[in-house]
């Protein structure tokens, strides 16, 4: 098992610590002044609000320009992905804890002022969630996924099995790290596009002594978007994806390499596999067979009665072929030049 913590460095000893929230913006200027709105109405009063937009061609640049007047720290950069945006605002930061907030999410008002006073109690250490839901257009018609198996106080080991062998998630507004953690955690990998975020605070987790959940800090995830990052199929990002479950579970075995840890990383293989065919057919059998390599996964794909019922018949890999052409599960996408 790695290494962890054992001192307090990672809770700023400072009574009313800075907190730095994080924006990365890449043509989001139709969701940028709730998302910034939200962040400046945070009531915990030590806030800096950084947003690094990377290479917008919408109006995103004046839609942010009309909030530095309110104090917001705006950086721009050549299209480099969200990954290079966050580590631009985190060179940038000066706060003793990261909020990291995207461009289309919002946070509730009090969202970083719970987690600071669980802060207060906290193990050494420790980095903290929050309570999140999804939504499209208004929050008032947000879905709480309440049976979420990540939302609960864990050590590190119960974090990484849970997210391995269990359909769960964190988004990243979600979390509040220590800045003393995020160092140690290192910069974002700028190679990833899709599930960057999955692979980055996989890192946070395994360098943290303790997971600890605010029910009451609450985040809002906007999805169901056609343009969002995780409902594209191009080539680019399926690589991107296959990376990062490489990288995820190379980290979950370093940090302990045990049948539980094994299994838990051969799910994680086997959804990907799920999750990507037909569109990438070739990185879902390397998936399979380094799922058969570390013992086997007995997770079955998700899927309504119907699609069950062809899985039985006709094998899921032709029931999700069927999926595709009647239009119910993602095609491949052609890449752009």
């Amino acid at each position: 098992m790695s290494a962890r913590v054992s001192s307090r460095s990672f809770l700023p000893s400072v009574p009313d610590p800075l907190v730095s929230i994080l924006i990365p913006c890449h043509n989001a200027g139709a969701f940028l002044d709730a998302t910034l709105g939200s962040a400046f109405a945070q009531t915990w009063p030590r806030c800096e609000i950084i947003l690094v937009d990377d290479g917008s061609t919408d109006d995103s640049v004046a839609r942010a320009r009309a909030w530095e007047s309110r104090g917001l720290r705006m950086f721009t950069q050549p299209n480099r992905g969200a990954s290079a945006a966050r580590n631009a605002a985190l060179r940038a930061a000066r706060g003793e804890f990261i909020q990291y907030l995207d461009a289309d999410d919002l946070l509730a008002p009090t969202k970083i002022e719970r987690q600071l006073a669980r802060a207060r109690s906290a193990p050494a250490g420790a980095v903290f969630t929050g309570r999140w839901g999804r939504f499209t257009a208004r929050t008032e018609e947000t879905v709480f996924p309440d049976a979420n198996p990540l939302f609960a106080d864990l050590a590190p080991r119960d974090y990484l099995l849970r997210y391995g062998s269990q359909d769960c998630m964190m988004h990243p507004a979600a979390w509040l790290l220590p800045r003393a953690l995020a160092e140690r955690t290192g910069p974002w990998d700028e190679r990833l596009s899709l599930n960057d975020d999955g692979e980055y605070f996989a890192r946070v987790v395994t360098q943290a002594t303790a997971i600890v959940h605010c029910g009451d800090a609450v985040s809002y995830y906007r999805s169901a978007l056609s343009t969002s990052l995780s409902a594209q199929r191009r080539r680019r990002h399926l690589d991107s994806a296959y990376l990062s479950l490489t990288s995820i579970t190379e980290k979950m075995l370093a940090f302990e390499n045990t049948a539980a840890m094994r299994r838990a990383a051969a799910d994680l293989h086997q959804r990907f596999a799920y999750d990507y065919y037909p569109a990438a057919p070739d990185l879902v059998e390397l998936a399979l067979r380094r799922a058969a390599a570390l013992g086997g996964s007995s997770l079955r794909p998700l899927g309504g009665k119907v699609f069950q019922a062809l899985s039985r018949i006709i094998g899921w890999r032709a029931a999700r072929r069927w999926q595709v052409r009647l239009g119910k599960f993602p095609a491949p996408a052609a890449d752009e030049p």
